[in-house]
C-alpha cells in the first residue's frame, strides 16, 4: 500500500514556469491513498485544483490557516489582527504590489500575501507590532498569525481521515513545508528548495520542481508495490 501524501504546489507540482505540470493530472488520481494538497495561496486554488485533477477535495490553505478533509471545514488565526497590521502597512506608505484588482487576495481569510516587491523591513516591523509571524516562501511575503502552520493542519487533518500524522510523505521547497516535513517520517525537499526545507527533510532530490516530485512518487510507489 502506498502511504498518504501532503503535497505542496508551488515549486513541487508546478514547472519552472510556474504552471502546473500536466503529468500530474495522470499521476495523482491513481494514488491509492489519499492525497492531501498543501499551500500558502487562498483556499480557491486547491480547491480547483483537486476539482480538475480529479481528487478528492483535501487542502490545506494559507499556510495552514484553512483545512478541508471529509466535509469538515477548519480555520485557524486571527484575521481581525491581519487585516489591522494591512492597514497599518498600507498607512506608512506600504503596498502589497498585486494591482487594484489583487486576485491573490480577493479569497484569503485568515492571513495576506504580498508581492516579494513590497517593503520587507516595513512589513516585517509591522507583524513584530501586530504579533503576526512573516514568512517568505519565495513567491510571496505572508503575515499570518502564530502557531498556524500547515504542519499543525496536517496533524489534525491526519486525524479526520484516520491516519497517524507519521504515516503521511510530504513534498516541498520553501520554508513554509518545513512544519510538515517535523510531523511525518517520510519527507522530500525537491532541488529548488530554499536551505531551510533542505535541512528539515530526510532526502533531498536531485531534480528540481515537479520533476523532483515525480521521481519521489515513482520511487515511493515502486518499494511499495514491489
Amino acid at each position: 500500500m502506498v502511504p498518504p501524501l501532503a503535497l505542496d504546489i508551488d515549486g513541487t507540482l508546478t514547472t519552472p514556469e510556474h504552471s502546473i505540470d500536466p503529468r500530474v493530472f495522470a499521476v495523482l488520481p491513481t494514488w491509492d491513498a489519499p492525497v492531501v494538497v498543501a499551500t500558502g495561496k487562498a483556499f480557491p486554488y486547491p480547491v480547483a485544483l483537486c476539482h480538475f485533477v480529479g481528487i478528492p477535495e483535501r487542502v490545506i490553505a494559507e499556510n495552514g490557516g484553512i483545512a478541508l478533509a471529509e466535509d469538515e471545514l477548519r480555520y485557524t488565526g486571527d484575521p481581525e489582527t491581519v487585516d489591522a497590521a494591512v492597514e497599518a502597512f498600507r498607512a506608512r506608505g506600504g503596498e502589497l504590489g498585486w494591482g487594484e484588482t489583487d486576485t491573490v487576495n480577493r479569497w484569503r481569510e485568515t492571513e495576506v500575501a504580498t508581492s516579494r516587491t513590497a517593503d520587507e523591513a516595513l512589513l516585517r516591523a509591522v507583524a513584530t507590532e501586530f504579533d503576526l509571524e512573516f514568512v517568505d516562501t519565495q513567491y510571496a511575503y505572508h503575515l499570518k498569525s502564530p502557531g498556524v502552520s500547515k504542519g499543525l493542519a496536517l496533524r489534525e487533518m491526519a486525524t479526520t481521515l484516520d491516519y497517524a500524522p507519521e504515516e503521511f510523505v510530504a513534498i516541498g521547497d520553501s520554508a513554509n513545508d518545513v512544519s510538515m516535513f517535523e510531523v511525518v517520517d517520510e519527507s522530500y525537499a525537491v532541488a529548488n528548495a530554499v536551505d531551510a526545507a533542505k535541512s528539515a527533510a530526510t532526502h533531498v532530490l536531485d531534480a528540481s520542481y515537479v520533476d523532483g516530485t515525480l521521481t519521489a512518487l515513482e520511487a515511493i510507489r515502486e518499494r511499495e508495490t514491489a
